[in-house]
Order: structure tokens, then sequence, then C-alpha cells
């Protein structure tokens, strides 16, 4: 059995992963945690009709008993709960799955560095299996000729914050790395011609498209589109805890990626 404590228990996707662990045989949920100012905060899961279960939702100040029971901690917060928080779990010496994107490069690298001689922990921008396997092949375009431009666009619901998505940044850092390009464009306007030295994403936030990411690569003839499209939640959710059971068996400290987690 893994007892997980979950944070953004009441968020989108904290939520979703709440529901899904509370359903699957081998997991418990044992902890639930929500930003200091959630309404719901002192209420159980079972109130907030989440699961049936008699577990109170707390806030951070009581996240070290919200870990006592836990063997791993899954959170979808926001960056600032998360440079609070994790460094706490991780001297509480509990494992961690983290999901939460909007870092800045130096933030992110910061909070790896807080933890990863601590504790086993799986940092991803998607947890989705079928993304990650998009990550690894994406790494053969690179036999494309040279002359061959590269776009990124994502869609995403209207209550995403963060543009571009974290999945979107790390396509276009693989891009970046194998084509040379040494700027991004995010959208476009006025009139200019494309240069050769540059990558671009567009980001569109609407309805509530769970997450869709294509990849555009163009040459003068031709075009390559590899598309992927979550129809639920549930995938990042059904992924997270695919992590959480492979962390669950690791001993040796370091902040792992998903690729880690599936072998790739």
């Amino acid at each position: 059995m893994i007892r997980v404590c979950i944070a953004g228990a009441t968020g989108r996707m904290g939520s979703t992963v709440l529901r899904e662990a509370c359903l699957r045989e081998g997991f418990e949920v044992v902890g639930a945690v929500a930003s200091p100012n959630n309404p719901n905060i002192g209420k159980t899961l079972s109130d907030l009709g989440l699961c049936d279960l008699d577990v109170e939702l707390v806030g951070p100040d009581r996240l070290s008993e919200a870990v006592e029971n836990a063997d791993v901690y899954i959170s979808f917060t926001t960056p600032e709960a998360e440079k609070n928080n994790l460094p706490v779990v991780a001297d509480l010496g509990r494992k961690i799955v983290m999901g939460t994107t909007g870092f800045s490069e130096e933030d992110l690298s910061n909070l790896k560095l807080r933890i990863a001689e601590k504790v086993p922990a799986v940092f991803a921008p998607n947890f989705a299996i079928g993304v990650n396997v998009l990550f690894k092949v994406l790494s053969s375009l690179k036999a494309l000729p040279e002359t061959y431009d590269f776009s990124i666009i994502e869609m995403h619901h209207k209550g995403k914050k963060d543009a571009p998505s974290g999945t979107a940044a790390k396509l276009g850092a693989i891009i970046s790395g194998f084509k040379g390009y040494e700027k991004t464009v995010y959208g476009r306007s006025g009139v200019s011609l494309r240069k050769s030295d540059e990558l671009e994403i567009l980001s569109v936030r609407a309805g509530g498209i769970p997450g869709i990411h294509e990849v555009v690569a163009a040459g003068k003839y031709e075009v390559i589109r590899i598309e992927h499209t979550s129809f639920s939640r549930s995938v990042f959710a059904e992924g997270a805890l695919y992590a959480a059971e492979w962390v669950h068996g690791q001993e040796r400290p370091g902040v792992y990626s998903m690729e880690d987690v599936l072998g790739l």
C-alpha cells in the first residue's frame, strides 16, 4: 500500500489525482493540503464530495501533520507554494511527485538543489505517458535539413495561468537543442518575416481544453505535424500515480524525470 498526501487537493489537477488515488487499488490517501486562504480548510474529503474519506483538508501551516503518515507527497500547486513547501516535505523524508509549472529557470534549479540530496523526487511538466514518449520521438526530427522551420502550438483551458505551458517549454528546449535556435518568439503581430534562428510558440487559452500540443516541422514542400491531445485530466493523474509507484520504490535521493520513470 502506498500512502499519499496530495497538495492542491481541491484544484483542477489535485482533485483529479485525489479521486483517482481513492479509486485505485494499492493507494491510500492519508493527507490533503490546500492554499492558506482556501474556504474549505477544516472540512473532510467526504464533506467536499471528493472521496469517501474522513481525511481533513489542511493549510500549509499543518503540512507536517498532513504528511506524517504519507510515503509520497503529490503536489500540483503554484511555484511560490512549492518553493515554501517542498523543502519542508523533503526535510521530513517524504518522497515527492511534483507537476507544478510556471517556474523561472532559476527558481526551478534552486528548488531541485534543495531537494536532490535529501529524497527521491519526480518533477515533470506533464505526466501524460504519451507526451513523454513525444519528448523522445521529437529528437528524431534532428535528421531534417537545417532549412526546416519548427513551431509549437499549445492549447489549454482558460483557467491556466502560465504561458507557454511547461510542456511547450520542454518541447521548445529539445528543439532548440538540436536546431541551435537562439531566440523564441511567443505569438506574432505586426509585419515581419520569420528569421531562421528563431523558434515559434503559440499559446491558446479557451474553454475547458485539458491540453493539446502540436509540433510543426515545415520545409519548402512538406510539413510534419505531431499532435498529442489529452481528453481528460485523468491522463495526468494516471501518470502522476504511476510516478508515485516508481518513486516509492526508489531509495537513492535525486530529482528524476518521467523519462526516468518510463525508462526512455
